[in-house]
């Protein structure tokens, strides 16, 4: 089986390659979706950043404020580390499981979806890793539009993840996302095309 990470900052559009492999049929792992699915209201991560970050960070009907914890979490390096410590060892373990899931399925291919594809080592088990870019005030706009952040707490979390640039370097591909969505969605038919070529080829 084959592993191709797809990464990049916030307001890059990363998400949105995702879905459009997976609308072509592929296998996403998404680690944005297993952070939802394990911070339900009652989950014992959610009581653990309730006590980190306090009570407050949880709305009335036990569920996550998001924008709350995100404010408290990227205030620092430390408070980011404490959201880590919490939060990543349960999203890599549930990564690992849909892994092996894939695996005996038979599946040929799957995809990677996480932000800290880097910083935690799993591009250490892809064939390729996909950066997807765009410049920094089309990210803020983006971000602005979609979650209603104002412009500094989009920065603070900016600033919390590795530069665009240092993901470059370790790319194998980079999509530039400063352009309409079609000329994103073509670009990664073009590096799928690629993809199964070189597989063909090589089998």
């Amino acid at each position: 089986m084959e592993i191709i990470g797809i990464t990049g900052g916030i307001g890059s559009g990363k998400s949105t390659v995702s879905h459009y492999v997976e609308s072509k049929g592929h296998k996403v792992i998404d680690a944005d979706r297993i952070a939802h699915e394990i911070m339900e209201p009652n989950s014992p991560i959610l009581q653990e950043l309730a006590e980190a970050f306090g009570k407050d960070v949880l709305n009335e009907n036990g569920s996550l404020h998001r924008r709350k914890l995100a404010n408290r979490a990227f205030s620092s390096v430390e408070s980011k580390e404490i959201l880590e410590r919490i939060t990543h060892r349960e999203i890599l373990n549930q990564i690992e499981e849909q892994l092996v899931r894939a695996e005996k399925d038979g599946l040929p291919l799957v995809f990677l979806d996480v932000v800290l594809l880097f910083q935690v080592g799993l591009h250490r088990l892809c064939t390729q890793v996909w950066v997807v870019d765009a410049p920094e005030e089309l990210r803020l706009a983006r971000v602005m539009g979609r979650d209603g952040y104002v412009p500094e707490e989009i920065k603070k979390r900016m600033r919390s993840q590795m530069s665009p640039v240092e993901m470059k370097k370790l790319a194998t591909h980079v999509l530039e996302n400063s352009g309409t969505i079609l000329q994103l969605y073509q670009q990664v038919d073009h590096l799928l095309e690629g993809f199964q070529r070189d597989r063909a080829s090589s089998h």
